[in-house]
């Protein structure tokens, strides 16, 4: 790459959802995956993750606490893909979109804090 040349980095991401009442789509964003050069990083919200202890069984909090903090590391964007059309009723993920951040200052710490939690 020449130095006056641009590398053109996108970002994609999704956002993790906690289904709160299926029955009407209510959801809570607990976290975003962002791809970044093939690799996915999960980001959540622990605050977010100590609210759904009131609203689900013990037993459902730990499925989907264990799914956030520990099942989605490791994940490739196959993997992803497959998980924006899978949804148990207690977590979802938003279809993957994609950003070209050459074009502005978006980055995974301004997706993070722009639909999930800004403290």
């Amino acid at each position: 790459m020449q130095p006056n040349e641009l590398k053109t980095m996108a970002i994609q991401y999704s956002i993790i959802y906690a289904v709160i009442r299926p029955e009407i789509a209510e959801k809570l964003s607990l976290g975003i995956l962002t791809i970044e050069d093939e690799k996915v990083n999960v980001r959540y919200s622990q605050k977010k993750l100590d609210v759904l202890k009131m609203l689900y069984t013990p037993k459902e909090y730990e499925a989907v606490s264990r799914m956030v903090r520990q099942d989605l590391r490791g994940l490739t964007p196959q993997t992803l893909t497959y998980l924006t059309r899978y949804s148990n009723n207690l977590i979802a993920f938003s279809q993957i979109q994609n950003i070209d951040n050459t074009q502005s200052n978006i980055n995974s710490d301004w997706l993070y804090k722009s639909y999930v939690y800004n403290s």
